[in-house]
């Protein structure tokens, strides 16, 4: 056996599960480059701020660095002529304090480290805080002149908030050290002259003591710090100090809020889309779901039908055909799809009136009702089929062709024509039966008026041979003449039954049909002593064959006078009334005999079925095919007084 093969219901979810994955992988995705690439554009804007920062403060220690030297530079230019009164000194002092050196005080030292001079004039000790030791520092002089070359002393604090230090550069003629320039700096003024505006907007400079306390800062911005903060050795002076620069904590740029602002709504916008694209792939997927079924469920609906359903579009090219209608006219759906008038099983016989039809139907003015039509099978067998069309209608409502239905009513045709043909032969059977049955009545009927003209007759003969006055015989001639009359009654009866051999539809008062049909039975009636009610409407009139409904009704009468054979004379009674109701007309007619057994009322009117021994069994099954014939309905159901009630229901002729 081979490998299973993936059926397509799982084919179609796994590509739903990739189309469900699919997006959500991108979106995830999307926020993941989203997030690193802010992540990037922060660490790499730190990193920037963090090289900005290095750079400026090393330049800052550079630039420092220079006017400090500097500063040294000038210290050791100092000669006689400087020194030699202190005019001269102050003069050469505001000469150095020009230069923005952030010196704040000058001092002339001897090589003893005596004061000599001092520009401004030395401050009281007392005003400088917690110094160690003399101000000037008497370890920085020895060892500036010990050394030779400038030494800078310890920080020290100047009042409260203030510290500075001091420069002793030793100044040597001839080889000899003939004094020292103490150069003093305060840090807060230093930082103010040597570090730039724009610096101080952007940083807060500080110099730190080697015990971390803040020496002193310069700055412009009033404004947050933040955490981060480089720090360079400060050297010279050196004794611990270092340079520390903090950046202020400055606003992000608009443009890099912007594009962050516009990541942000972007990411919410793929996030909402996503989200209004799942709800629509979950939609469209349970629409596409149901449509499946739909479809299947109508396939296998259309492919069960024996109806043939057929459907064309606006031009009469045909555009779909079920299976029934293949069966059918017996081409198949390829052969018949795309094809237009003459369609192959149109009959050869018939295409002008089914070219009409089609015509018609496409100018939308075909039947409403259906019509039939005869068509052709692909073996050439010619069938009836009865055809409804309606407008196919699209999505948008707008009608794009017609749909027909067909049922083939061939087997209906030959039935009918089968049903038409014994309901003739049994009419005709039915009209046999019951000439042979009045005649038989009449026989009896005729017997009675010739028995009594031959009587009167004899009588008026006797009265004539004996001269017997006129005022005697007359009324034996009149009674005879009567019954002549009634004797041509019943020839007449005869006459009309024989003359009418084929079915004549004519208005019928049944009134007197009924009287007619008792005429019959009166004999019988009168020697059973039955007694006979009436309650006949004369409007009761119907449409159909005058014979055949005296006929029904005389076998109903015989029926009901024959069941009261066993009955009490006294409780011999037929009830007759004719009514009209809703359009129809009813007659009962109602006995007091034996009944009908519960046995036998479902064979009641089955040809051949009989209770009495010398009946046919045709009385009433030729009722009942007289009254069906007519449109009409034989019912029975016991009488609550005893007996039996039959009932028939003709619809009334109109006027």
């Amino acid at each position: 056996m081979g490998p299973p093969t993936p059926s397509p219901s799982g084919e179609r979810t796994s590509r739903w599960r990739w189309l469900w994955i699919l997006p959500r992988l991108a979106f995830v995705l999307f926020v993941g480059g989203v997030a690193l690439l802010l992540w990037m554009s922060d660490r790499t804007d730190k990193e920037e701020r963090r090289a900005t920062l290095i750079s400026d403060i090393l330049w800052l220690e550079q630039n420092l660095r220079f006017h400090l030297t500097r500063n040294e530079e000038l210290l050791g230019r100092i000669d006689s002529a400087h020194t030699a009164s202190p005019a001269a000194f102050e003069s050469f002092a505001r000469t150095v304090f020009g230069f923005e050196s952030g010196l704040r005080q000058l001092i002339w030292l001897g090589p003893d480290g005596t004061v000599l001079l001092a520009h401004p004039t030395t401050m009281d000790p007392s005003l400088v805080g917690d110094a160690e030791e003399a101000i000037p520092s008497r370890q920085a002089f020895l060892l500036a002149r010990s050394l030779a070359k400038p030494v800078y002393s310890k920080p020290y604090p100047y009042f409260t908030n203030d510290w500075q230090f001091e420069v002793h550069v030793p100044v040597s003629r001839e080889g000899r050290i003939v004094g020292v320039t103490v150069g003093v700096y305060r840090i807060r003024d230093l930082l103010s002259d040597s570090v730039p505006w724009w610096l101080a907007e952007r940083y807060r400079i500080s110099v730190i003591g080697d015990s971390g306390k803040v020496l002193g800062s310069r700055s412009k911005v009033e404004s947050a710090v933040t955490e981060e903060g480089y720090q360079v050795s400060f050297d010279p002076p050196g004794w611990g100090l270092a340079l520390h620069a903090v950046p202020y904590h400055a606003p992000r740029p608009l443009a890099s809020i912007a594009l962050s602002a516009s990541l942000v709504i972007l990411a919410l916008i793929v996030l909402w889309s996503l989200w209004i694209l799942r709800r629509h792939v979950l939609r469209r997927q349970a629409v596409e779901e149901q449509l499946r079924q739909e479809h299947a469920f109508r396939k296998a609906m259309e492919d069960s039908l024996d109806t043939g359903m057929r459907a064309r579009n606006m031009e009469g090219e045909i555009i779909y055909v079920n299976p029934a209608f293949c069966r059918m006219v017996g081409f198949s759906a390829a052969e018949l799809i795309g094809r237009r008038p003459p369609m192959p099983y149109w009959a050869d016989d018939h295409l002008d009136e089914t070219r009409s039809i089609h015509d018609r139907i496409l100018a939308g003015k075909g039947p409403e009702e259906g019509f039939e039509l005869k068509l052709k099978r692909g073996n050439g067998e010619v069938i009836d089929v009865l055809i409804h069309e309606a407008p196919l209608i699209d999505a948008h409502g707008q009608q794009s062709g017609w749909m027909g239905s067909m049922v083939d009513i061939t087997e209906r045709k030959l039935a009918e024509e089968r049903a038409r043909r014994q309901q003739e032969r049994l009419q005709s059977t039915a009209r046999l039966v019951a000439m042979g049955e009045m005649a038989s009545s009449i026989a009896h009927e005729l017997n009675q008026p010739l028995a009594a003209i031959s009587s009167y007759c004899t009588g008026a003969a006797n009265l004539l041979r004996n001269q017997a006055a006129a005022t005697e015989i007359v009324p034996a001639l009149d009674k005879a003449v009567a019954q002549a009359q009634r004797a041509g009654q019943v020839i007449r009866r005869i006459y009309g039954l024989a003359r009418h051999g084929e079915n004549r539809l004519e208005r019928v008062h049944l009134a007197a049909h009924i009287d007619a049909a008792l005429g019959l039975m009166e004999a019988d009636i009168r020697q059973k002593g039955i007694r006979v009610t009436l309650d006949l409407a004369p409007q009761a009139i119907v449409e159909g064959d005058p014979v055949l409904l005296e006929q029904a009704l005389l076998n109903l009468l015989r029926n009901a006078v024959e069941s009261m054979r066993d009955t009490a004379p006294d409780q011999r009674k037929i009830n007759i009334v004719l009514s009209c109701t809703d359009g129809y007309v009813v007659l009962t007619v109602a006995d007091r005999g034996c009944g009908i057994d519960a046995g036998v009322a479902d064979k009641l009117f089955d040809p051949l079925f009989t209770t009495k021994a010398e009946g046919m069994g045709m009385g009433l099954a030729i009722c009942r095919s007289v009254v069906e014939n007519h449109r009409g309905r034989l019912s029975f159901e016991a009488n609550p007084g005893g007996g039996t009630v039959f009932r028939i229901l003709l619809p009334m002729s109109p006027e």
